[in-house]
């Protein structure tokens, strides 16, 4: 783990900006844009009288419309300002040990399947 005091002066660094953009925040974003683009133009172009009527006088798809575009870009600006965290040093030997990221280091030598796979590989000659 870091300390505070290691860090004290300096920024962390930025995640690339693949990262940012297919985090899943930038997805719904984009999802809620699209929708939204198609909505706002459908509220625009395509209500006649009758449809405006059956909703009481309002332009549910400009109105549904333009709350997705809002809600979309709010996901994009979410996902900028406060960008994916790389991983930290303590969780990458896990990938190293070959053992689940998610269940620890134990979890990864005391599992059957694992322990099965260990001894073939050492049968075969591939020891330690």
């Amino acid at each position: 783990m870091s300390n505070r005091a290691e860090n004290v002066g300096r920024t962390p660094e930025r995640p690339p900006l693949s990262a940012i953009l297919f985090d899943l925040r930038s997805v719904i974003g984009l999802l809620f844009v699209v929708y939204g683009v198609v909505l706002t133009i459908l509220g625009l172009i395509g209500e006649s009288p009758e449809e405006l009527a059956k909703a009481g006088g309002l332009a549910l798809n400009l109105t549904m419309g333009l709350v997705m575009l809002v809600v979309g870009i709010g996901f994009y600006v979410w996902a900028f300002v406060k960008p994916p965290l790389p991983p930290e040093l303590d969780h990458v030997d896990h990938y190293e040990e070959g053992g689940p990221l998610h269940m620890g280091h134990d979890f990864a030598e005391l599992h059957p399947d694992e322990v099965k796979r260990r001894e073939a590989h050492r049968r075969r000659g591939h020891g330690h």
